[in-house]
């Protein structure tokens, strides 16, 4: 029997992200690591000591993700790069300013707007095009930045700092940018990709090892969401958001993936960001379902914690014990988001997650 339960919700840190995604639980630095895709932002929070840490990436980020040497691993727009530990040296900025004009906000993609800080005293480069939404057309390219000051900073967050940034692996394609990413079991990044206009297929999913190889596991995705690894390590479940599906895969011996198959179907909302907890049931969120959706791990769907909010995108268990429930949230394209649409929520005792494992690279 399905529990359906309105949500014991609380703020965990208020923000209006246009569109929050990737939850994270850094279990070495105690903090969660969240993103706002289309802000460009690298959130981090400390529950215990409640610190807030906002950075600013150079393009849209779609995921960002701790790595076992310090610093992070990031799905950005054109590719995977990595963030050394903050006391590395090298480059710690944002990227130089742009400016969108304004496009219609769609499913998940949002107008152009007005570009981060770049390096302190250096002017911002020409503005690139607003990102086209799914029901709306791209902004044209605005005009060159202000100087800013380094690195991002939160209206209510500390400045984030960041070692030498660089690419693993660079593959800029018109039109298209990151999306939802994770961590597997053996250290390797499983990156998503999406075209901004949602185009079917235009997206793809790929296995990033820690020395740079790629290895693609789908090339046919229209919109690359939560990844996930049964507690064993023996299955991974995928979500390909305008399918409606969660789908499961066996894992091989060469940590690759075979034998795709349905493991539920949503009706209500689209399926986006997941995580598996330590009994392996699948918790995932619904875009435009308002709720979040427990699975047990024969695809029965046993709970269901209704939000406030319309456009939950992901969810992961954090806190020292990781039996709090994280989710993050959206504003875009909603003409009425609610006060809490953006920000990070937080459902007290709602499980016990797993650790998450670090990228290896």
């Amino acid at each position: 029997m399905t529990a359906v339960e309105v949500a014991a919700v609380e703020v965990a840190v208020p923000a209006h992200a246009a569109l929050g995604e990737g939850p994270t639980w850094d279990t070495r630095a105690r903090r969660l690591i969240w993103v706002d895709v289309l802000g460009s932002r690298i959130h981090t929070y400390d529950p215990a000591s409640g610190r807030r840490t906002v950075m600013t990436t150079e393009q849209h980020v779609g995921a960002a993700k701790p790595r076992a040497g310090g610093g992070l691993v990031v799905n950005l727009r054109d590719g995977v790069g990595l963030y050394g530990p903050a006391d590395s040296g090298g480059s710690t900025t944002g990227a130089t300013g742009a400016t969108g004009a304004t496009g219609v906000a769609g499913a998940h993609g949002v107008a152009g707007a007005a570009g981060a800080a770049g390096a302190a005293g250096a002017a911002g480069a020409a503005g690139a095009a607003g990102a086209a939404g799914a029901h709306g057309p791209a902004g044209p390219a605005g005009p060159a930045g202000p100087a800013g000051p380094a690195g991002g900073t939160g209206a209510t967050g500390a400045k984030a700092s960041a070692g030498a940034f660089r690419w693993l692996h660079r593959e800029p394609v018109p039109g298209r940018r990151a999306n939802d990413a994770a961590v597997a079991p053996d250290g390797s990044l499983w990156a998503g990709t999406m075209r901004y206009d949602e185009a079917p297929g235009g997206g793809t999913l790929s296995r990033i090892a820690p020395d740079g190889t790629v290895r693609p596991i789908l090339d046919d995705v229209t919109v690359s969401n939560g990844t996930g690894w049964s507690p064993d390590g023996r299955h991974v479940y995928y979500v390909d958001s305008p399918t409606r599906r969660i789908d499961v895969f066996d894992i091989g011996d060469d940590q690759l993936p075979f034998g795709r198959r349905p493991f539920a179907t949503v009706e209500d909302g689209f399926p986006d960001g997941l995580t598996v907890d330590a009994d392996g049931c699948v918790w995932v969120a619904l875009w435009d379902g308002g709720a979040v959706r427990r699975y047990t791990p024969d695809g029965t769907l046993d709970r269901v914690l209704e939000l406030p909010v319309r456009r939950p995108t992901a969810c992961a268990f954090g806190g020292a014990d990781l039996t709090d429930l994280y989710i993050t949230t959206a504003r875009t394209g909603l003409t009425a988001p609610h006060p809490m649409s953006g920000s990070l929520l937080v459902v007290p005792g709602a499980g016990k997650g797993l650790p998450q494992p670090e990228f290896a690279g």
